[in-house]
């Protein structure tokens, strides 16, 4: 069995404090308290956010405008499966693409390779052949495997473990993301898409991709060695074997993205293999208290799964409910909202990234499952909201009016807040150094899983609610959808609140 020192475990725990300039190979210099290369990093996530939710703003209208028109009001709920499936793919893919990084390309060049990828996937997305557009899809998939996970992987690589700063970094690299994710649906749907075509959107979109790569390019010298290929894996001979190996991976992705039932499937097998991998590492570390950090961190992936099943909502029966149900201002197109998230987020993230060590002085700081049990409040409060709207207020149009939606965004914002740049966190502190990139693959695994059960959940408020006699796409099969999802949410929330102080135990001192 590999054992591992008394002073390594103790570092990992976060039990010693060595001083915050102490990481190797980080060039000196720091700019609002924080190494420079964050604001590298958060540069190149601002634009690489940019492509996804300008993408994402404007997928499922799309493709069921598009391509699946003549199935009617079963457009929405066959384009729905379609964009779960893309969504969960596209996380999916990121445990590959952080085993790739750990242990083949290192962090910076997978970035690379990933961000041309699905620069080229999403020129692909402007042919109106089904064909053509779904092996777009599958390029990005493999491309975002690869980009994603890693490049919060370097985020943490940059503060020592113990280093308080980590927590507040994230949620820094969190703006960064939301930057990105509030100009693209105005940018690419309600501007462009709206004007001229939803595929000019798209890009749009690829646009801002390649200002990304630009940005990482020439900024790179910030990370120093942070992220930088093995000693033995730095040529050519790397590139090239992940290359071949990623083209041969977009063949069962465009398969996939077209049968629902055998991906959800592959995502069971997976994530228990992800489990049993980690409780195996956990048992070979010759550790019992990592054992149990990866024990904890299963958990949470548990919750994590949960929240965002009833978050990602928000790309698909949102999208479409504010589409056919919302009382819009104006002549203002319905993407508009899939900017509100993000407003919320540039809007309380500074305020939450001041909360976490002000409570911490005050000795009344959450530990990380209770902030994920108020993650999965929020997000199931959020629903009432829309719930509240259909039984009191929709006016003589039919529609609801535009606040209570906000207002939804609103409550789960909050969640997320609670929740997401806190998971980040959470797995570059439990996680062994070696494994940090396949931990984050794991944590973007389970997002994935949420992403299809969401698509699934979506389907069925646009078929009807799956309940009583509602109509395919009714606001009564919407509310009778939104209903069970504040139910769930609660449901859930109360349970990882009760279970907490096990959790926490189980993470031995870190926070």
């Amino acid at each position: 069995m590999t054992t591992h020192t008394e002073e390594e475990v103790k570092a990992h725990a976060g039990s010693a404090t060595p001083p915050k300039d102490t990481v190797p190979g980080i060039p000196p210099g720091e700019f609002l308290g924080h190494p420079k290369g964050l604001w590298m990093l958060f540069s190149a996530e601002f634009w690489e956010r940019f492509m996804y939710y300008g993408m994402r703003a404007i997928l499922a209208p799309y493709v069921a405008m598009t391509f699946f028109e003549h199935m009617g009001k079963g457009a929405e709920a066959e384009a729905s499966l379609t964009y779960g499936g893309y969504t969960s793919m596209v996380y999916m893919t990121g445990i590959l693409g952080g085993y790739v990084a750990d242990k083949i390309l290192g962090y910076q060049r997978s970035i690379m390779l990933g961000g041309a990828m699905m620069a080229a996937g999403m020129f692909m997305l402007l042919t109106p052949d089904l064909t053509i557009f779904l092996l777009g899809l599958a390029v990005l998939v493999v491309g975002n495997g690869l980009f994603k996970p890693n490049i919060s992987v370097m985020v943490g690589n940059l503060y020592s473990p113990s280093d308080s700063r980590r927590d507040s970094g994230f949620t820094i690299f969190y703006m960064g993301i939301n930057a990105g994710a509030l100009i693209a649906p105005i940018i690419c749907g309600t501007v462009v898409g709206a004007l001229y075509g939803y595929k000019w959107g798209f890009f749009t979109a690829g646009i801002g991709m390649i200002l990304g790569l630009m940005v990482f390019q020439l900024l790179k010298h910030w990370l120093g060695e942070v992220g930088t290929a093995p000693k033995d894996r730095d040529g050519k001979k790397s590139m090239m074997q992940v290359l071949i190996g990623a083209a041969v991976l977009i063949a069962p992705v465009y398969i996939l993205l077209s049968r629902s039932e055998v991906l959800g499937a592959i995502l069971s097998v997976m994530m228990l293999g992800l489990a049993g991998y980690f409780v195996y590492s956990g048992i070979k570390s010759g550790s019992k208290e990592q054992l149990h950090r990866y024990i904890a961190m299963l958990i949470l992936f548990v919750a994590n799964m949960c929240f965002w099943a009833l978050f990602e909502q928000a790309g698909s029966s949102l999208n479409f409910f504010a589409r056919d149900y919302v009382d819009m201002p104006g002549n203002i197109d319905f993407t508009v909202f899939q900017s509100a998230n993000p407003v919320f987020i540039l809007i309380l993230a500074p305020l939450f990234a001041l909360l976490w060590p002000k409570l911490e002085k005050w000795n009344m700081n959450p530990s990380i499952p209770r902030k994920f049990a108020f993650g999965l409040l929020g997000v199931g409060v959020g629903f009432y909201a829309l719930v509240f709207a259909i039984d009191f207020m929709v006016g003589e149009n039919g529609r609801v009016p535009w606040e209570m939606l906000a207002l939804c965004y609103l409550i789960h914002t909050m969640g997320e807040l609670c929740l997401s740049p806190i998971g980040l966190s959470m797995v570059t502190k439990l996680a062994l150094p070696k494994e940090t990139g396949l931990a984050m693959g794991g944590w973007f695994l389970s997002i994935a899983t949420a992403n299809y059960v969401a698509g699934r959940i979506a389907a069925i408020a646009a078929s009807g609610g799956g309940e009583g006699n509602a109509a395919a796409g009714s606001i009564e099969g919407y509310y009778a959808v939104f209903d069970q999802l504040f139910w769930g949410g609660l449901v859930v929330a109360i349970f990882f609140f009760i279970v907490a102080p096990f959790i926490n135990k189980l993470m031995h001192g870190v926070k």
